[in-house]
């Protein structure tokens, strides 16, 4: 069985990114045999020629001295304030939604719904063993404002859902700071994982969280190659709909084509 989950309607690898391999024609066909529009294949991870798709990535945990004195200083802010720790899913469950909710709806781009549906459907994707479950609490009522879902591997894991209560974004806690420092100091240091990852290349760009990690915390682009396989006729669909990608405003369309773009290395 191919190790791939079907998201967003594109199939995509479920496993750490250091084990995708080039995929051959009939292992794409089966998969979209069981649904779906696309299949994206990367591989060759972290080969030595820049591309135009990675993985972000952070492979060695320097402490407070690898960062910048601004950096450091949040860092310690957030450690004033607030309280990071491994906690339940259920806690997540009980108090997480309407942090999700406010997160989506703080992002730059609204590519995506929430609803409390969704949110129990995400949260019965992520109840398993391989997961953890971060949260973030004030200090001074102990109330959760944060949480992050980790996905595990053997000796890798990634960032996956996380969400923050917008006003603490602005009100000089800085709580990702706390968060990811706390999370990388954890997995790399203490549990000697070899890599952390937050995933690949954003089509989407409804954050700038990529560009805050490599820029306060040095994770780093791994890079890699993307390929794209699509039924027949959403391949028709994707070069007729090409030429006219900056100016679609779907956010699902726009993102097809972002990636499209990646892959021809135009983007």
């Amino acid at each position: 069985m191919l190790n791939y989950s079907l998201h967003w309607n594109f199939w995509r690898f479920a496993g750490p990114p250091h084990q995708e391999q080039k995929l051959q024609t009939e292992e794409y066909l089966s998969l979209l045999k069981q649904g779906g529009l696309l299949v994206r294949n990367t591989y060759n991870f972290d080969c030595q020629e820049e591309t135009s798709f990675w993985n972000l990535i952070k492979d060695h945990f320097g402490g407070l001295e690898e960062l910048t004195s601004k950096t450091r200083n949040r860092v310690n802010k957030a450690f004033d304030n607030l309280e990071f720790k491994l906690i339940d899913i259920s806690e997540i469950k009980e108090y997480g939604y309407p942090i999700l909710k406010a997160t989506y709806e703080d992002y730059a781009v609204s590519d995506r719904k929430m609803n409390i549906d969704v949110f129990n459907n995400l949260l019965q994707k992520y109840d398993s063993q391989n997961h953890d479950y971060w949260g973030i609490f004030d200090k001074t009522n102990g109330q959760l404002i944060g949480f992050q879902i980790i996905s595990l591997w053997d000796c890798s894991c990634e960032y996956t859902l996380v969400g923050v209560l917008p006003q603490y974004k602005r009100n000089q806690t800085f709580p990702y700071y706390g968060l990811f420092y706390s999370i990388n100091q954890y997995y790399l240091k203490e549990k000697g994982f070899h890599y952390i990852t937050d995933g690949t290349r954003s089509i989407t760009e409804h954050s700038n969280i990529q560009d805050f990690l490599i820029e306060k915390f040095n994770f780093r682009k791994s890079y890699c190659h993307l390929a794209i396989h699509y039924r027949w006729w959403m391949k028709i669909a994707v070069n007729l709909l090409y030429p006219f990608r900056k100016i679609i405003p779907l956010p699902r369309i726009k993102a097809i084509l972002n990636m499209e773009a990646m892959q021809r290395g135009e983007k």
